[in-house]
């Protein structure tokens, strides 16, 4: 737990500076919609891995030269239900594949399913704080495959959420969320937490910077069998997501973004590259 913390507060501190160039307004986040407004984000993806992280922290190569590449387009949309409740859905198509000395591995199709309720339970001058329920559905893979599109079982999620705009200080906001994931077969429940901060840079030009984590509680089996190095039972992970976005006007915008993995325990070392085109009206 010692060296968890050591890693957060180093984590925040690099996020802090990151934030004075880039970080973003967006609508998730504490933030509820209001009745009857949506926003929708597409983004594709492309993420990849020759490198993993031991039990102990520490940055080794995939075995037998192993590389993973996941090459994937996620939707993920809110829709205000009233001004206080929102409903959320993500989903991503995937297309995997690792290869090492002695084999390569393809697997293509629908991943896991989120679905959630956000409500805002209070704002004031001081901000806004909300708490979101989701629950992660495996029904669209076959877990079986040598190389599984996830690791197959249900997930549910409770989460609370705290933003606050920086105007007219800064023009931007902070975002931050803390949760406990319970998970209902082999894997290890886990603490989720998020650290977020965004910027207009110019009237069009805006950017977020975020610490998006994931603290394992140690209380999955142990043993996992190869294929998706990054469903493992049980791990940590923290990676540092950088999104630079431009406003083509109120409805659109487009979005860059990097997110490499900086610390993690027992998965993959990777990063993910992203370009995404988002609608609000």
């Amino acid at each position: 737990m010692e060296s968890f913390i050591k890693k957060i507060a180093g984590s925040l501190f690099i996020t802090g500076i990151l934030m004075s160039f880039t970080a973003g307004a967006c609508f998730a986040g504490a933030w509820t919609l209001q009745k009857g407004k949506i926003y929708d984000r597409l983004a594709v993806n492309y993420y990849f891995a020759d490198r993993e992280f031991d039990d102990k922290g520490h940055r080794k190569d995939l075995a037998d030269n192993g590389k993973f590449r996941d090459y994937n387009i996620n939707n993920y949309i809110e829709f205000g239900l009233t001004d206080t409740i929102a409903v959320i859905n993500s989903l991503y198509y995937k297309k995997i594949e690792k290869e090492d000395n002695v084999k390569e591995t393809k697997t293509n199709g629908l991943g896991d399913i989120d679905l959630g309720v956000k409500y805002k339970l209070a704002e004031g001058a001081w901000g806004v704080l909300s708490t979101q329920a989701m629950v992660k559905i495996p029904e669209a893979y076959n877990e079986d495959d040598d190389l599984p599109l996830g690791n197959g079982q249900y997930d549910m999620e409770l989460r609370l959420l705290y933003g606050r705009s920086l105007y007219p200080a800064i023009p931007g906001y902070c975002n931050f969320e803390a949760g406990y994931r319970w998970r209902l077969d082999d894997p290890s429940d886990e603490i989720r937490y998020l650290i977020e901060f965004g910027i207009d840079i110019t009237k069009s030009l805006y950017g977020r910077a975020k610490l998006d984590g994931i603290y394992s509680m140690d209380n999955g089996e142990h043993f996992d069998e190869g294929g998706n190095p990054t469903t493992t039972n049980n791990y940590d992970v923290g990676k540092l997501d950088l999104t630079l976005g431009y406003k083509i006007n109120k409805s659109w915008g487009i979005e860059a973004g990097y997110m490499p993995a900086i610390y993690g325990q027992n998965t993959a070392a990777g990063a993910t590259y992203t370009i995404a085109v988002s609608f609000q009206q």
